[in-house]
């Protein structure tokens, strides 16, 4: 019978360890026009966050977006943009809440794509092995990457959709263009064959 080795299950049960003390959550959302909507993460002090957004669809691809600590003082605000990153660590324990606004849009609803994700202060009183610490790098690594991925997805969504719709109004132009210039040509022939007509008086 097959069992696994002691170094493997070792490095199995760090890498879940490392895995257990990370917040991550991913989210697209549609925001209607003159709305805004809120989230908020409760963090303890030195733990750290990070938010990234990326506008998909929707007016001129911006959003504002502003994030407070539990004291309602401003960490970050962005105005009209169409992605962006803020990265923080908690320096008291409390709720801190990120805002997508698209009230300065009177008629477009937009959709956006945003990831959250940190770490979760581990005191000096927590042992951690170097292989541990190794595996929690690669994690955040990795998360990165996500993002990254993720990005390049709505980019990739939004380019595949401005590229049919200009297609599509190509298309119709040509046809447009077609039927412009074959009634041209018909009525031209009308009014030319009109002079060879002979006309006789009776």
């Amino acid at each position: 019978m097959f069992r696994p080795s002691v170094p493997w299950f070792s490095l199995f049960t760090l890498f879940t360890l490392a895995i257990i003390p990370a917040l991550v959550s991913a989210h697209m959302i549609e925001i209607p026009a003159s709305k805004k909507e809120c989230f908020f993460e409760d963090l303890h002090e030195h733990d750290q966050m990070t938010v990234t957004y990326q506008v998909g669809e929707g007016g001129h691809l911006d959003i504002d977006f502003w994030l407070t600590d539990p004291d309602e003082t401003a960490l970050a605000k962005h105005f009209k943009q169409s992605t962006g990153s803020v990265s923080i660590t908690a320096e008291a324990d409390g709720r801190y809440e990120y805002c997508f606004s698209n009230q300065m849009s009177a008629i477009a609803d937009k959709w956006v794509s945003f990831n959250v994700h940190g770490i979760i202060y581990m005191t000096d009183d927590d042992v951690v092995a170097p292989v541990e610490r190794e595996i929690r790098s690669l994690a955040i690594g990795l998360t990165s990457v996500k993002d990254e991925q993720e990005y390049i997805t709505v980019r990739e969504r939004r380019h595949r959709d401005t590229a049919e719709s200009t297609n599509t109004r190509v298309k119709w132009w040509s046809v447009l263009q077609a039927i412009v210039l074959f009634s041209v040509v018909g009525w031209q022939v009308y009014y030319l064959k009109s002079f060879f007509e002979v006309k006789r008086v009776i």
